[in-house]
């Protein structure tokens, strides 16, 4: 559930802050005012893409900032999504801020912690959904329809990708066996060069960063062998040791301790230093003997990371890179020179694969087929209570032929609709009317939401996703606009929603009502939100009911429309 949100420098906004409420939440001002604006800034919460044409003119950045509230199942998802991207979590609540800078870098913040957009869209889906009138047909193409109907049947995709992506691998490897003669040659000389080219090196994992290290003591010998055996003099073999001199101190103390029993114990710490000094000595001088100023050397080394660099280039970035794509080769060359056989074996794994993603890929389509049937139904009783009189139906088409095979099945879903009796049924993408399609797809997006009227969401998540209407109202007025207006009212007892609209029949539905009002100050366009109660509320009831000017009828037909709504 949206909590908080706020605007700084967006657009006309210099700085609001609007604190939102369970239940429904409506915007409205007069046209012009930026009623669109708090949910386009929602939006880029969401992860919308960003331009600097939002920022308010003299300002350097733009900055939107929101608070949701997480529960139930979302809180979990959520909880998931930070984890794996290395975020925190705040107890009960997710902090989200975005900033647009001039120079076009912009910025975001997850719960205080630096993030990217691309977390946004994670989040997003357990956060908020925004439907707007202008996108429902943009939007709602082949994809977005399936989409819309999995999301309804609760479908689980991941069975079916899976099994796609393997038929489809092993299908490249059969049609790469299947090249023509000319290509398969030609393939099969570069491949043998490769194999040859590393063969021939024989690079082993780890060499590289082996013979770097060596390169570097071969070229320093000279100074290493000098601080190892000046390090070694000064720990061991000069009079003036740190040895000898805490062989001395030790005799000292043995004299101090034949006295005093607690110097016993520094006695052993003291000799201990001893041991450990002594030793290191001994390594350093084994090591300075082992250092060998070779030329000889150095050079074998340089010509061998000369010919390993060489493969990297070519075949790395890694040297570990390069050996894969050496085996890689291998692999390819055995089954080109196997060529029969191995495709006699990939041709089995592909039946087998294709049988697999067909056994997922019809358990889908099933699940489409139900979930369609009852969305259907759902729907046609929305719409027609949303003051039209429709036939509509969902068509899932697909008969599993390959060349219809996708990672998301193969079905086909086809909205179609008739709004007026006796009218044949047309795809709703076709549908003329804006404010028939605003209900519509009101219908569709409260039924996935909520599954069926007055429950809670499907898939087992608890209500309190904020879902976010834009001027979803447009085309339409009188008993249609109220019909609307109910069923807002009505998908808020299960979801947060926030809806701006123009519609007086809609305001009056209002839990929490939102002015959003602009006005002019030193030359400067200004947009402010807040919100009304009581006479304020009936003013602006009133004013959508008779324009700018208020009359005592629009008042007194406001405060009626309120009362039998509220």
């Amino acid at each position: 559930m949206l909590r908080e949100l706020r605007l700084e420098n967006y657009a006309v906004i210099d700085n609001v802050v609007v604190e939102f409420a369970p239940g429904l939440n409506l915007l409205t001002g007069e046209t012009g005012a930026g009623k669109s604006i708090l949910i386009d800034a929602l939006a880029l919460l969401l992860g919308e893409k960003a331009s600097s044409d939002v920022i308010r003119h003299g300002a350097e950045r733009a900055v939107v900032a929101a608070v949701f509230e997480a529960e139930g199942k979302a809180a979990k998802a959520i909880s998931q999504l930070l984890e794996a991207n290395g975020l925190d979590e705040e107890a009960g609540e997710i902090i989200l801020r975005r900033e647009i800078a001039a120079a076009g870098k912009g910025r975001v913040f997850i719960n205080n912690q630096p993030a990217t957009v691309a977390v946004l869209r994670q989040l997003a889906p357990h956060l908020a959904a925004i439907h707007a009138q202008s996108e429902s047909l943009v939007s709602f193409d082949a994809a977005a329809r399936l989409e819309l109907l999995d999301a309804f049947a609760g479908a689980a995709l991941e069975p079916v990708e899976a099994s796609f992506h393997k038929w489809k691998a092993v299908r490249e490897r059969i049609a790469e066996l299947e090249r023509d003669e000319q290509d398969r040659l030609r393939l099969l000389d570069l491949w043998s060069f490769q194999q040859k080219e590393i063969e021939a090196a024989r690079p082993q994992a780890g060499e590289d960063e082996q013979l770097e290290n060596d390169k570097r003591v071969l070229a320093n010998a000279e100074k290493i062998y000098a601080a190892a055996m000046g390090a070694y003099d000064v720990l061991y073999e000069s009079n003036a040791s740190a040895s000898s001199a805490l062989r001395a101190a030790i005799r000292q103390i043995e004299e101090l301790a034949r006295f005093e029993a607690k110097f016993k114990e520094l006695l052993a710490a003291l000799d201990s230093a001893r041991i450990t000094v002594e030793d290191a000595g001994a390594t350093l001088r084994d090591y300075a003997g082992d250092v060998q100023a070779s030329p000889e050397r150095l050079a074998e080394v340089e010509d061998r990371l000369a010919a390993l660099d060489r493969l990297k280039r070519k075949y790395g970035p890694t040297l570990a890179d390069a050996i894969a794509f050496g085996e890689e080769v291998a692999r390819k060359l055995a089954e080109m020179q196997n060529k029969d056989e191995v495709l006699g074996e990939l041709r089995k794994e592909l039946a087998a694969a294709g049988r697999e993603y067909l056994a997922a890929a019809k358990a889908l389509s099933r699940k489409r087929q139900e979930a369609a049937r009852k969305l259907e139904k759902l729907v046609e009783h929305e719409v027609n209570e949303l003051a039209m009189k429709t036939r509509f139906r969902i068509e899932v088409s697909g008969a599993g032929e390959e060349g219809s095979w996708t990672s998301a099945g193969f079905d086909q879903a086809a909205y179609l609709i008739a709004t007026n009796p006796g009218e044949p049924e047309k795809p709703l993408e076709e549908i003329a009317s804006g404010g028939e399609l605003s209900r519509v797809m009101l219908a569709l997006k409260a039924c996935v939401e909520a599954g069926q009227p007055g429950s809670k969401r499907r898939n087992g998540a608890a209500g309190q996703r904020t879902l976010v209407f834009d001027e979803i109202d447009t085309g339409i007025g009188g008993r249609a606009a109220e019909a609307v207006g109910r069923k807002l009212k009505q998908l808020a007892g299960s979801s947060q929603v926030l809806c701006v609209t123009h519609l007086p029949q809609i305001a009056c539905f209002a839990d929490h009502h939102y002015v959003i009002q602009k006005s002019i100050a030193g030359g400067r366009t200004r947009t402010t939100v807040r919100q009304i109660q009581g006479s304020e509320r009936t003013d602006e009831v009133a004013r959508m009911l008779s324009g700018a000017r208020l009359t005592e009828a629009s008042r007194q037909n406001a405060e009626q429309m309120l009362r039998a709504h509220g």
